[in-house]
């Protein structure tokens, strides 16, 4: 049960963050800059979240620290945000499923592909044991 707590909270604190920036990226930075260079600018403040959130919440859940609870933690919170993402793609961008797996094909899609990764193995990475 621990397990799920850990992977909705960390879900709920790193979808948050994005959820915040999105329309930052989207509305303000992607018409001045692009749509590169606005998912370079929001990737560092997600990253950041991700480091933060994943070593926070295993500790104040007091979670086992092993690899498989850990790594259960960032795939259960990965099934969520995917839910989550697609369900926002769809409600309020008005993006088809094809719209939004076709976005990934491009270099922004690839920085997103990049930390969905980054986001699923970040409580084993930051919780490793030393030795």
């Amino acid at each position: 049960m621990r397990v799920m707590s850990a992977a909705v909270l960390y879900f709920a604190i790193v979808f948050g963050v994005g959820l915040t920036l999105g329309p930052i990226r989207v509305f303000w930075l992607e018409p001045r800059i692009g749509p590169l260079m606005a998912s370079v600018c929001e990737a560092p403040f997600l990253l950041v979240t991700m480091v933060v959130a994943a070593r926070w919440i295993p500790k104040r859940l007091s979670l086992a620290s092993n690899p498989l609870v850990l790594c259960l933690m960032g795939v259960g919170a990965l099934a969520l945000q995917q839910v989550a993402d697609i369900s926002v793609g769809i409600a309020l961008r008005g993006m088809t499923l094809t719209d939004q797996i076709a976005r990934l094909a491009s270099t922004p899609g690839f920085i997103y592909l990049t930390l969905l990764m980054l986001f699923t193995v970040m409580p084993l990475l930051v919780n490793r044991q030393a030795g």
